[in-house]
């Protein structure tokens, strides 16, 4: 078998440091602490997949790398694939695994139907912790279970650079806590990285509770007697006070005349709108050198364009690159003059190491912003306490060598805190009664730090067309939900987002974190140099989707659930391929499911289509033909009934014919869009008998006899609070069912009947 060193070599060029090596022999820890540029990333890529070679156990199946910023998640993708292909190249390998992205703009669609296969699933903390609270931003909310679901059971979690994760960090750490009281199906595990780390960060009051004391993987003597480790971390860089630059032009006079020929000079700004008032005060300058400005508020092709001129190696005039916390960490540029803004010691222990980062240079210069602050919310997105704290530390520091920086000491902020039933609560995907759903952003980020997606396109009338496609990634820009909402207070721009409910396109009179919002190209808005422009009036460049890449587009089927359509199939047909389907889903994962709860997951992969047999779902197969109960039609029809739902009518029947609550749930969740509550929707036509119905049921439907099972007369009795004929009520058993298993099992399990479904609608007849 080959070596670690054989795989590094293979796919690096060089052999493995010792903590490189020991990461990947030893048990894994909770903690890695590693200064910058000592290849951490390659570090964990590498120790998971070779674990995973070795048929290692307790190394989970998917790696889930939750970064705090964009920039960081491109790059750690970019790697990966990278790496992997190297690996197949050399033999080492006979396949590498899949990589999906997921962030704003970027969404991978299919990493979920694949739960058997190895993969690495990179995305921003918005993304990722979105979906592993049951919220997903930009995606379809009946497809929130199926990423939770594979978010909580066989994930190997890395949370990167935890340092800038803010009120992120405490979730990641509660959630952790909660996998292992209410258990997982299959075991997951977190691992939290970072130069600058405090274990004592992760003491949430749930993970203090239910967790060991985390264990910290670190350097160790023999690491530093590899000449490349003690470059680093001995690679000198002068610290000195800039005093008297309160404005950008006054920065724009000091950047310039300290800024050297055929060197790159790095200045990091913490605000966006710092940064980009800087870039225009020196494009306005004559003799300046080449400029860049780096955010991450940018269209993925114009960040590229920009990305690849700042990571080029510098020559004849040198280079100035303007940019945010966006090059804090992970981000592979190195500068001979550094500007910065005080920030957290952490941060700015980040920032030193985009200095002289391989120790090349002896003439290394780093400047900070001797800049007062005096109020609150001049600090922000920082807090006072943080500046004054890193302002006493810089104002005693020379030299900012790696080995020489104290570690930090300070708290962290208060967050708020996931609790258990708030958990639980997040469990049920269903809106209120206003349509609303559970507000998750305080759990992922600074309550004004939350983003949307915006686009922009150009159409004739008022309204954009209902068969307008939704955007593609290379369209889309994050912009913070308060400067989308403050752009169209004050510019009189009307934003529209899809409504998936009705199919149409509304206008977004109320902003949430997460939303896809379009705008019209004459709105203004966006720059390709600057990115993100509130104050600009141009007619904003629109990008031509492709339709094979679009990532938000109207559904195509009025199911909603287009992987669920296929060829004429029969309820007995249907029934049978979905339980072979269950079974080899079951075989490939290594039977992740207790002897006891079998045989409810295959009575719900046989019935979970039973209530097709409705004569609504029936007389809208297409093209009619009463020969037999169909489960599966080339084309349907729109449902005579709005908001009718198949899986109810069979969830009912099951319930009726005395099968266990857990097959009746199987059954009623396996669309995302039945599960703990049980109410009509606003747009359902009421009987007008003034009977009990919901999501197109009504009491007393009756199902005909259908591949074996008997005539049923459907009851809506458990709708009601309290016991009734039918038992429990519909609540009282959901909520029995995840006190008793937990919220991650009964979401694994879901969604195995789920997959099982698509894999049978998938085969050919």
């Amino acid at each position: 078998m080959p070596t670690l060193s054989d795989w590094y070599t293979a796919a690096l060029g060089v052999p493995p440091y010792p903590y490189q090596q020991r990461l990947a022999a030893e048990d894994w820890p909770d903690v890695l602490k590693i200064p910058t540029g000592l290849g951490k990333t390659a570090a964990i890529f590498f120790a998971w997949l070779y674990k995973r070679h070795c048929n290692d156990v307790h190394t989970p199946r998917r790696l889930v790398w939750c970064l705090p910023m964009r920039v960081l998640a491109e790059q750690t993708a970019r790697l990966a694939r990278q790496w992997g292909e190297r690996l197949v190249s050399a033999g080492l390998l006979s396949r590498a695994p899949a990589v999906h992205v997921l962030m704003g703009g970027d969404v991978a669609q299919d990493w979920d139907t694949r739960p058997e296969d190895e993969a690495v699933l990179i995305g921003t903390q918005d993304q990722l912790l979105s979906r592993a609270l049951n919220r997903g931003y930009a995606m379809s909310r009946f497809r929130w279970p199926l990423d939770f679901a594979l978010l909580h059971n066989d994930a190997f979690w890395i949370f990167d650079e935890v340092q800038l994760m803010g009120a992120g960090l405490p979730t990641s750490t509660q959630l952790e806590a909660f996998r292992r009281r209410f258990a997982c199906a299959v075991p997951c595990r977190s691992l939290w990285c970072s130069a600058t780390l405090h274990p004592r960060w992760l003491a949430s009051v749930d993970f203090a509770a239910h967790c060991p004391a985390p264990r910290l993987a670190e350097l160790q003597e023999d690491d530093t007697g590899f000449p490349q480790v003690r470059q680093r971390i001995h690679a000198g860089k002068q610290v000195l006070p800039l005093a008297g630059a309160d404005n950008s032009k006054q920065l724009a006079d000091a950047v310039l005349a300290e800024h050297r020929p055929e060197t790159l000079t790095l200045v990091i700004r913490n605000r966006v709108r710092d940064a980009v008032e800087l870039f225009e005060t020196l494009r306005k300058r004559k003799n300046t050198p080449p400029l860049c400005l780096l955010h991450s508020r940018f269209r993925p092709a114009d960040r590229a364009v920009v990305l690849q001129a700042a990571l080029a190696a510098p020559d004849g005039e040198g280079r100035i690159v303007v940019t945010t916390q966006v090059v804090e960490a992970g981000v592979d540029i190195s500068a001979a003059t550094l500007f910065t803004d005080i920030a957290p010691w952490a941060s700015l222990v980040q920032r030193f190491g985009r200095c002289n980062r391989a120790g090349e240079r002896r003439d290394a210069r780093i400047f900070w912003l001797d800049k007062s602050v005096g109020r609150e919310q001049d600090a922000r997105p920082y807090t006072l306490d943080e500046l004054n704290t890193a302002r006493q530390r810089l104002a005693a520091l020379e030299n900012a060598a790696p080995a020489l920086l104290p570690d930090t000491d300070a708290a962290t902020a208060a967050y708020a805190v996931l609790r258990a039933p708030d958990l639980f609560d997040l469990f049920d995907t269903t809106p209120d009664l206003a349509g609303a759903d559970i507000d998750v952003s305080r759990f992922i980020r600074e309550s004004d730090d939350s983003d949307v997606q915006v686009f922009w396109r150009s159409w004739p009338g008022n309204a954009p067309p209902p068969d307008m496609p939704g955007p593609a990634r290379e369209e889309l820009c994050s912009v913070p939900l308060g400067d989308a909402q403050s752009f169209c207070r004050k510019g009189n721009c009307q934003g529209w987002f899809w409504d998936t409910l009705e199919g149409v396109w509304r206008k977004a009179d109320r902003l949430r974190p997460g939303m896809v919002l379009l705008f019209r190209d004459t709105d203004g808005g966006y720059s390709p140099l600057a990115g993100w422009k509130a104050d600009s009036k141009k007619t904003v460049s629109v990008i031509s989707p492709k339709e094979e890449k679009t990532v938000a587009a109207p559904p195509p089927a009025l199911d909603g659930d287009p992987r669920s359509h296929a060829a004429r199939q029969s309820l007995r047909e249907h029934g049978e391929r979905t339980t072979a389907a269950l079974q080899d889903l079951l075989a490939a994962l290594d039977n992740p499911v207790p002897p006891s709860c079998l045989p409810s997951l295959h009575t719900a992969a046989r019935r979970h289509d039973w209530g097709k047999a409705h004569p609504v779902f029936q007389s809208a197969c297409m093209p009619a033909d009463a020969s037999d109960i169909w489960a599966k039609a080339p084309r349907m029809e729109r449902y005579d009934r709005p908001g009718f739902r198949h899986e109810l009518a069979s969830a009912l029947a099951l319930l009726h014919t005395g099968h266990d609550d857990l097959a009746v749930y199987l059954a009623a969740a396996h669309h995302g869009k039945i599960r703990l509550s049980l109410r009509a929707l606003p747009n359902e036509t009421p009987p007008p008998e003034g009977i009990r119905f919901a999501r197109g049921i009504r009491e007393g439907d009756i199902l005909p006899p259908a591949d074996g099972l008997p005539e049923v007369v459907l009851s809506l009795a458990c709708m009601e609070l309290g016991d009734s004929a039918e038992g429990a009520s519909w609540a009282e058993r959901m909520i029995g069912l995840l006190e008793t298993w937990g919220p991650f099992r009964l979401a694994f399990w879901e969604a195995l009947v789920r997959l099982a479904d698509w894999r049978a609608s998938a085969e050919e007849v």
